[in-house]
């Protein structure tokens, strides 16, 4: 495959020491193959809320403003102190974006491996995908069925392995259903056809009565809206139907991983058969995979006894943690279940150059349920 371009077009986002953040577009050199690596035409890349962490991060998007450099687009915000102390670490450095797509492999290094994928269609792990192409070594490329859309292998990675590394830590951590918030996700979705097909009792968290009916269209039993009056009561009876002792929590700040570990104490003192003032010695775990909500995580009153943990969740580290036997099991089941299980809806499709369109940006970087972007540099 011949006639490439001399550059390439990145999307980056840079925050300045005056408090101000910049994402941009530029032009790159094209990228130069070693023998072990690809060149991938970026087709299809998913706005995920994990990209929008490092995208716009801890700035102000309602103080955003465009201009344009060199003909391309330019987006500018004031990022607040608490903003800056958040990002201190990344000043001055500008960043490619992007965790996950799919494309095209229009060219190969000289090994074997590489020149295999010439030709093929590849979902792609590595981050850099916001941009027309990305070179990667073949290791973080994933050969698709022939005829796969783009759209479906997008989003092959990060909602599908993580969704899919909840029912792994289930079973690594002898826990035997789940609790899962912000539920009417896409990930969400996905968590609620897997626990169907493998006979996992789930608990979802909504925030909605639509929500709920989201949920129940796609067959999940057990649904708890948060922002019923009787939210507690719900969640505790849920919890004692299906023993979860293991939540996800998306939301991160706020109280609601609190609410989780206090029910899942509460259903666990209804099956105790003497007082403990120590509570139950039933080992409650909630990890925190996202942040929606960046308030603090608070306990507004700490009643889940002492057997208890909340800690964080990232699908890298789980993966070097899990090995690459139950990971290539994961992946397998990704690709063979891609356009049912693991598919993925979207709401809008944008170029590169419309993503930083300032109303455009602050639509996605809103987060709403139902609302997906993908991104897709060629038009």
């Amino acid at each position: 495959m011949t006639d490439l371009p001399d550059t390439n077009l990145v999307m980056l986002t840079l925050v300045k020491p005056e408090g101000q953040l910049e994402v941009s577009l530029e032009r790159r050199p094209m990228p130069q193959l070693k023998p072990h690596e690809v060149l991938v035409k970026v087709l299809a890349a998913p706005i995920n809320p994990s990209d929008l962490g490092l995208l716009f991060g801890g700035a102000d998007m309602t103080t955003a403003q465009a201009s344009t450099r060199d003909g391309l687009p330019v987006i500018t915000a004031d990022v607040p102190p608490a903003g800056m102390r958040a990002m201190s670490g990344r000043v001055g450095d500008a960043m490619a974006i992007g965790n996950e797509g799919c494309g095209l492999v229009v060219k190969a290094g000289d090994s074997p491996e590489a020149q295999a994928l010439l030709g093929k269609t590849v979902a792609l792990l590595g981050g850099e995908m916001y941009a027309e192409y990305r070179c990667l070594p073949v290791q973080m490329v994933m050969p698709l069925p022939d005829g796969t859309d783009p759209a479906d292998g997008a989003s092959c990675f990060v909602n599908p392995l993580t969704s899919l590394a909840f029912t792994e830590t289930m079973r690594m951590e002898n826990h035997s259903a789940i609790v899962h918030t912000a539920a009417a996700s896409n990930l969400g979705q996905m968590l609620v056809k897997i626990c169907a097909k493998d006979g996992i009792p789930l608990v979802n968290i909504v925030r909605s009565d639509a929500q709920v009916e989201i949920l129940k269209a796609i067959g999940a039993k057990y649904i708890v809206n948060s922002s019923a009056d009787d939210f507690m009561e719900r969640l505790v009876d849920a919890i004692v139907e299906t023993g979860a002792t293991l939540g996800f929590d998306a939301t991160g700040g706020g109280k609601l991983a609190g609410q989780v570990l206090t029910a899942m104490e509460a259903a666990a003192v209804k099956r105790m058969t003497s007082y403990s003032r120590y509570g139950s010695d039933t080992f409650k775990q909630v990890y925190i995979y996202g942040a929606l909500d960046l308030s603090p995580t608070t306990f507004s009153a700490r009643s889940f006894g002492l057997t208890w943990a909340l800690g964080g969740f990232l699908l890298t580290p789980f993966m070097a943690k899990a090995g690459m036997e139950v990971v290539g099991r994961m992946r397998k089941r990704v690709v063979d279940e891609l356009t049912t299980t693991f598919k993925s809806h979207y709401s809008h499709e944008i170029s590169l150059a419309e993503a930083l369109d300032v109303d455009t940006a602050q639509a996605y970087n809103a987060k709403r349920t139902g609302e997906k972007y993908l991104l897709k540099p060629h038009g």
